[in-house]
């Protein structure tokens, strides 16, 4: 599988196009107002592809851990079908093996192969890091009042930040400004898919009011 690479400020308007990371802020944007009929309440997902989406990174993770064994290391991270991987191998045949096996995983509509070619694994130490900066991203996109923060998958590698979910091009600048100002962030990518401001409008519009069962008179 090609990958197209661009750097900052370039937005990527075809479905199943890849991006990989540069320098920087690197965006990752696909775009489409029809996948406002996905959206729902909690993460902008319907059900049926919340659980689509665990069923992917559980299957690959299976298939990764046969693969690599103690040889390197690699993750699924799945948002409404699109694979990001991430991770450390000790050869270039090593990572196009670990994107031929995620994409093999029955539905992924596309595979984002961020897994590193590196000398040695890194250690427990580095990992820990990583989910402390995951933690401390999370939180500061919690804090931010104009960010619907669980519509955002954070993901962290070395130092690196992924930015996963369905957002407005808004929400896409503004999540990665805020994730760029935590501390030992190297850099963040953005593997966003996009839906416009209007389109989000319509579809919360739409939405029933919520039904409140009164337990009361039981």
């Amino acid at each position: 599988m090609k990958q197209g690479w661009q750097r900052a400020g370039l937005k990527v308007v075809a479905a199943s196009m890849l991006v990989g990371s540069l320098a920087g802020c690197v965006p990752l944007v696909i775009g489409g107002g029809a996948m406002t009929t996905a959206l729902v309440a909690s993460d902008r997902r319907t059900s049926g592809m919340y659980l689509e989406d665990e069923r992917i990174e559980q299957s690959a993770g299976a298939k990764l851990r046969e693969l690599l064994g103690n040889d390197g290391r690699a993750s699924v991270t799945s948002f409404n079908r699109l694979a990001l991987v991430t991770g450390e191998v000790r050869s270039a045949e090593q990572k196009a093996a670990v994107e031929r096996a995620v994409a093999s995983v029955e539905n992924v509509r596309s595979v984002i192969n961020e897994v590193q070619v590196v000398p040695f694994i890194s250690s427990i130490t580095q990992r820990t890091k990583d989910t402390f900066i995951t933690s401390k991203v999370k939180a500061s996109l919690i804090d931010a009042k104009d960010l619907q923060a669980n519509t955002i998958k954070v993901v962290s590698e070395m130092n690196v930040v992924y930015l996963m979910g369905l957002v407005t091009p808004r929400e896409a600048k503004r999540s990665a400004e805020i994730a760029r100002g935590v501390n030992d962030v190297r850099k963040v990518v953005r593997v966003y898919e996009t839906v416009s401001e209007e389109d989000l409008a319509n579809y919360r519009t739409q939405q029933p009011a919520p039904v409140v069962e009164d337990k009361s008179a039981m």
